[in-house]
């Protein structure tokens, strides 16, 4: 991997860990305004239990070194997580405001797990 590569890596990374730790948080301690924006996109309050905790897991998954599979297993949750937020704020009518910080975690996901250095990445047995 080249130097920039691996720098578009990190900061893509970590960027993402900001981000889903942040939102994490927030859902964690239930502010009135998070879960009334949860009870309108149709989920149940104790969603945000659930989001908040697996992306903190998430988030450590990918920070920590090795782990290859855990990494794919919370690049895919973050993936499908994002673009299902996304899905959600489309379907209920949302303005595009509410969609953007969806769509960025999700492009930052991507980029993060496209740019990952070998050693992150699970190495196919026939190789």
């Amino acid at each position: 991997m080249t130097k920039i590569g691996k720098i578009i890596y990190w900061i893509s990374t970590l960027w993402l860990s900001l981000g889903m730790i942040s939102s994490a948080v927030v859902q964690l301690l239930k502010l009135n305004t998070e879960v009334d924006f949860i009870t309108r996109l149709g989920y149940p309050s104790y969603f945000l239990t659930i989001l908040g905790v697996w992306k903190i897991f998430g988030v450590i998954a990918l920070l920590i070194p090795k782990f290859t599979l855990l990494k794919e297993w919370a690049y895919a949750g973050f993936f499908f997580s994002m673009s299902g937020a996304i899905v959600s704020h489309i379907a209920s009518g949302d303005p595009i405001t509410e969609v953007f910080p969806s769509s960025l975690l999700l492009v930052l996901t991507i980029i993060s797990w496209y740019f990952r250095p070998a050693n992150r990445k699970i190495i196919p047995a026939n190789q």
